[in-house]
């Protein structure tokens, strides 16, 4: 199988800058979105130091061996850098981030995630969530206090209960599974999930083309408000180059990349 991806960040149409941050380390089966935390002293430095350090700690590594345990080790070691940054830097205030990574190694998958930037997979058209939120209003769900409904427009939607930087070891959660052929990943911070909703991501997920499937969510997320930083990753696995993605020439190469898995 190959693996086809398009990234794309926006600082949305509220927000002065962007707190959020990406990376593709598409040689290396490795893809990962960081949303700095909003109402903290400098997310967006935390975010990019996630990427930063991951990107440190497996860019390095030999092609198929890179594994889910180092990519854990390396969110570990981002959450260290971070809570090192907040100590030194900030005279000790609050600075984190979530993050959520992707990594296909030997035609299997493994999301890695802290906080509630979420990983789903479009599958034979039916689309899953694959992570579970961090939140406070997760929590409330699931101990039925609040509908599933009302949970994104809670007054507490925002309050995550883990982060990479809020405590000095953090526990990352894991899971894993056989890629299919036409599987696609989406990785997305909030400012994405919180403005369409489930049905909405399904319809535009079911674009044939990644690139633009993905210029279709930031769209439709600024057409719905754009109240928070909107970044998307879409991670396409297909059998070979056949179906067309990032055919046209016109299309830089940096927005797309093609490995073998």
């Amino acid at each position: 199988m190959q693996l086809v991806s398009f990234a794309q960040s926006h600082k949305g149409k509220i927000r002065d800058h962007n707190e959020d941050a990406y990376l593709e380390l598409a040689e290396c089966g490795v893809w990962v979105v960081a949303d700095g935390m909003g109402g903290h002293a400098a997310g967006d430095v935390a975010s990019q130091m996630v990427v930063d350090t991951l990107e440190m700690e497996l860019a390095h590594l030999p092609r198929h061996q890179i594994s889910v345990e180092q990519l854990v080790g390396a969110i570990r070691r981002a959450n260290r850098n971070v809570q090192h940054y907040a100590s030194t830097q900030m005279q000790g205030k609050t600075v984190g981030s979530t993050v959520v990574a992707l990594l296909v190694r030997n035609e299997e998958y493994h999301l890695c995630w802290v906080g509630d930037s979420r990983a789903y997979l479009l599958r034979d058209g039916q689309l899953q969530q694959c992570t579970r939120d961090h939140s406070q209003v997760q929590d409330m769900v699931e101990q039925g206090l609040i509908s599933r409904d009302d949970a994104e427009f809670h007054p507490l939607a925002n309050v995550v209960t883990r982060a990479i930087g809020g405590q000095e070891e953090v526990e990352v959660d894991v899971v894993s599974g056989l890629l299919q052929p036409g599987d696609l990943f989406l990785l997305c911070s909030d400012g994405l999930s919180k403005e369409l909703s489930f049905h909405q991501l399904s319809q535009i997920l079911n674009t044939p083309s990644v690139v633009d499937a993905c210029m279709a969510l930031t769209h439709s997320a600024l057409v719905h408000g754009g109240r928070d930083n909107i970044t998307s990753v879409l991670v396409r696995a297909c059998q070979g180059r056949s179906q067309g993605e990032l055919d046209d020439p016109t299309l830089p190469l940096v927005q797309g990349h093609w490995v073998r898995t």
